[in-house]
């Protein structure tokens, strides 16, 4: 069985809308196994740090996201002092494919093991500032199984996102 989600992700698909042609990236925190969700939208970094160290970071935001360390630190601290967890990363694929990418698992579990324990992981294909695919993805037994999240795609549509 998939990890839960908000019913409403009209804010992460903002965000993500927003950030197109680069990737957009945060996570979705809550309150107990019941309580409310919140989404925390995270500049990513990426193209800085792409540009101080190229041969260290050779993708740009385009296919890749970094969450800014200090800000990362602050959500993390700000979520404990609210008796929240985080629940879910969430990041957008430009123009490709809402897929749990090679380099996402080798971001997710470095050494083998999910850096995050019991954090889900959704991502967004998005085409032309367009959702075109959504799907989440966990850690179970041993590798990441995924599913497709089935969303009303005419209802997201940017303009018509409140």
């Amino acid at each position: 069985m998939s990890p839960p989600l908000p019913e409403d992700l009209s804010d992460v698909i903002r965000h993500l809308v927003a950030s197109y042609p680069r990737e957009g990236c945060g996570v979705l925190l809550r309150a107990g196994d019941s309580g409310p969700w919140r989404v925390r939208p995270l500049r990513n970094v990426q193209d800085e740090l792409h540009a101080r160290e190229p041969v260290r970071f050779p993708r740009t935001s385009r296919t890749a996201y970094a969450f800014e360390p200090r800000e990362w630190l602050g959500v993390l601290m700000e979520a404990e002092a609210r008796g929240e967890y985080v629940a879910c990363v969430f990041h957008s694929h430009v123009d490709g494919d809402a897929d749990f990418s090679e380099e996402d698992r080798r971001q997710a579990t470095p050494d083998g093991e999910p850096l995050l324990p019991g954090v889900s992981y959704l991502v967004i294909a998005i085409h032309s500032g367009y959702v075109r695919d959504v799907k989440i993805f966990w850690w179970e037994c041993g590798f990441f199984r995924g599913l497709r999240v089935l969303l009303d795609f005419e209802s997201i549509h940017p303009s018509k996102i409140p």
